[in-house]
């Protein structure tokens, strides 16, 4: 197993440096400049070139690519000249609203998605799959943002049971933190519900006509054990792999989410760079959440091995 995870680590260094990469060059090559937002409209050209010698701008591409390989090597992301602080600080600071949401919506959505798709496969052809797909159907079509504005107005101001924007860390109040991202994490949930429900579904018809299982309800098992021990512990891994993706698709995600409900996240954070031009803070931003995914995935791969030998033996 200590080979299987080392394999898995070594594995990740690649896919964050081509992330790095790509994140720095298409940053450096898109058409303006900070310069532009710290010298105003009316900088003249000798201000503009003195901004850029300070930001490092007048230097060559490769240049600047080894300083800041450089500076990453060292844990540090750049320095944002907007915010007047460290990108690592500012990243950092925004990371735990994103990973509050992204995290409360990949367990609601796993938890719902797999009880529908155990249920729908269990009562296969009848009304409970039908109502259940359909659900699932229902989440997959609806826009996000549309259905966080739709709880908005029904919970925040109709029946004003939550607050419709802000966060509250856990650290301060556990009870607020929860009343402040339900709303959100209910939101960002709702369409990936669908998607692994469906998966969990086909997964596990495929498991409950091998022999195994007949023979489990043959022996006189009871239903639960027949098919939680057993079917949903043998259709578990093409689950984990939606599960993997879901959580790319929930942190991309948040970027809309948190503007529809005003959380102070990095999503919210490197669309007002990009606005701005505050390229180390893109750089830094795309870095962190990639490395998130990755982390992830990671982890993904280690259950893997957990539930199917084969896996992590590399047969």
């Amino acid at each position: 197993m200590t080979l299987f995870i080392v394999r898995r680590l070594l594995s990740a260094i690649p896919v964050l440096f081509v992330v790095s990469l790509m994140s720095f060059v298409i940053m450096w090559l898109v058409p303006g400049d900070i310069t532009a937002v710290l010298g105003g409209a009316d900088a003249s050209p000798e201000e503009i070139e003195r901004i850029r010698e300070q930001v490092g701008l007048d230097r060559p591409i490769y240049e600047r690519a080894i300083i800041w390989y450089s500076s990453l090597f060292h844990g540090d992301l750049g320095y944002s000249y907007l915010l007047d602080r460290p990108v690592v600080d500012a990243v950092l600071e925004r990371l735990q609203v994103t990973l509050s949401l992204a995290t409360l919506a990949l367990v609601i959505a796993t938890l719902v998605g797999v009880l529908l798709g155990v249920l729908a496969a269990v009562k296969h052809n009848t009304w409970l799959d039908q109502g259940s797909m359909i659900a699932a159907l229902v989440g997959l079509s609806i826009p996000d943002f549309w259905f966080g504005i739709v709880l908005i107005i029904l919970f925040g101001v109709t029946l004003g049971w939550l607050p419709t924007g802000g966060f509250v860390p856990i650290t301060e109040d556990v009870l607020g933190w929860a009343r402040s991202m339900t709303l959100p994490a209910l939101t960002l949930a709702f369409t990936q519900m669908g998607v692994i429900a469906r998966m969990t579904r086909s997964s596990m018809l495929d498991v409950l006509n091998q022999d195994f299982i007949r023979t489990a309800r043959a022996k006189g098992m009871r239903a639960h054990t027949v098919v939680f021990k057993h079917a949903l512990r043998n259709a578990v891994v093409p689950i984990l792999t939606v599960v993997g993706v879901t959580t790319g698709v929930l942190l991309s995600g948040a970027v809309v989410i948190e503007t529809v409900f005003s959380l102070p996240g990095v999503g919210r954070l490197i669309i007002g760079s990009i606005q701005r031009r505050d390229f180390p803070i893109i750089q830094g931003g795309l870095l962190v959440t990639a490395s998130v995914f990755v982390f992830v995935n990671i982890i993904v791969d280690m259950l893997y091995g957990f539930f199917d030998p084969r896996v992590r033996d590399g047969r």
